[in-house]
């Protein structure tokens, strides 16, 4: 959630922040309601004050006038506090809706407005035509999106002999490189509740992605960033314990609604896949050094691979929801003729921290503070395995692997 005190004292750059990241959110209703809230909440208040004044006055003995006072005055104050209580559901409802403010720094615009700031490695050539790991793997047998859909449905993967020895070398590499980078390794329950969902922001603006078990009002993890970010709800830190930085590998389950085009059959956009999540609780002024070491760990596992990449930073419009600066890895991946993300590297700010309530107090040990959150995924499984093999493969439709993962045998 934003701040309200800034929106407070500051409406004017807020609106024209909040619209600068979504055109369409009703910022300026969202000013008004909390002006409109505050002012029947100080009605009430004054309300209830002049019935306990009533009620003083009553003590010394009830007179006709006073009870037909105290009766109007009930009546009065019930009506206020039933359209205060509306108001608020109404203010709330919009305030969980509404989008974290983008960094100063951020190019307007939408996607045509990412700004490229690196590119690692060349393009991979070949003398041939590059196949698409669809069809590299399922002739190698290592895919079957067939028998995947047979058990569960469409957009679903399975994978078979060397691919899943190649799934969980990636897994183990991942997650040792990203501890090497002083990331605690976590292993979180992959059912999180409703309230952990609104927590990391979610829900409620999400709430249909996700995949839901009703009877147990339990849900399917869209992304360990809603683990993690829970973790540490309602507490309150200590400055010597900060940064707290964590990474997880979970499935995540993501029901995609729309339609796949041709670009993204295969593994590019399925409802279920495996990511390294990193996640980190910090001071806010070092928030912009955390972002780079999330961005530095990912890469570190980009280079090790050899896979070609370039590094975006997203223009004001294509941020997500709760981020507030982004930085998407792309790799190049030959049979699709095109880069696609594999990670984001986001600063949240204090949006998730406000959610869920999550503070750290200074040395002086004065007043609390939000800490900051930010995320990154290090990285997702199924686009990795796409590069891989769309940039190894040969003309005999072989796959050739990085040395990093020598140690793993992938039946090639």
């Amino acid at each position: 959630m934003i701040d309200l005190v800034l929106m407070r004292e500051s409406p004017e750059y807020v609106v024209k922040t909040i619209q600068r990241k979504d055109p369409q959110f009703p910022i300026e209703d969202l000013v008004a309601l909390d002006i409109e809230v505050r002012a029947l909440r100080q009605g009430v208040e004054e309300l209830r004050s002049e019935k306990n004044v009533l009620a003083q006055k009553g003590s010394l003995g009830i007179s006709d006038e006073i009870r037909q006072q105290s009766i109007a005055l009930g009546l009065r104050l019930k009506e206020a506090e039933q359209k205060l209580a509306e108001r608020e559901s109404v203010f709330k409802e919009l305030y969980l809706h509404c989008p974290n403010m983008i960094l100063d720094e951020l190019p307007d615009g939408g996607k045509e407005a990412n700004r490229v700031v690196k590119t690692f490695g060349t393009r991979p050539e070949f003398g041939f035509a590059p196949k698409t790991h669809l069809e590299l793997g399922e002739a190698l047998g290592w895919l079957d999106f067939e028998a995947a859909a047979t058990i569960t449905g469409s957009n679903f993967a399975l994978y078979r002999g060397p691919a899943v020895q190649l799934h969980y070398a990636l897994c183990m590499f991942m997650v040792n490189t990203a501890r090497s980078y002083g990331y605690q390794q976590i292993l979180p329950p992959f059912l999180v509740n409703e309230r952990a969902l609104e927590g990391a922001s979610n829900f409620p603006r999400f709430k249909d992605e996700v995949y839901s078990l009703e009877r147990d009002g339990l849900y399917l993890t869209p992304t360990a960033e809603v683990n993690l970010a829970n973790m540490y709800r309602d507490a309150i830190l200590s400055e010597t314990e900060l940064p707290v930085r964590m990474t997880a590998l979970t499935s995540c389950f993501r029901r995609e609604a729309g339609g796949y085009g041709a670009s993204e059959r295969g593994l590019i956009r399925i409802h279920q896949f495996d990511k390294v999540e990193l996640f980190t609780l910090c001071e806010p002024e070092k928030s912009s050094a955390e972002q780079e070491r999330m961005l530095a760990c990912a890469e570190s596992i980009l280079q090790a691979l050899g896979l070609h990449y370039q590094i975006s930073l997203l223009a004001a419009r294509d941020c997500s929801f709760a981020s507030a600066k982004t930085f998407d890895i792309e790799v190049w991946m030959p049979g699709q003729k095109e880069y696609k993300e594999v990670s984001s590297i986001s600063n949240c700010t204090d949006f998730q921290s406000r959610r869920c309530a999550i503070r750290y107090r200074g040395s002086d040990n004065k007043k609390t503070r939000l800490v900051y959150t930010l995320n990154g995924s290090s990285l997702a499984l199924p686009r990795l395995v796409v590069a891989l093999l769309e940039t190894g493969q040969r003309a005999d439709g072989t796959i050739v692997f990085p040395d990093v993962l020598k140690t793993v045998s992938v039946g090639v």
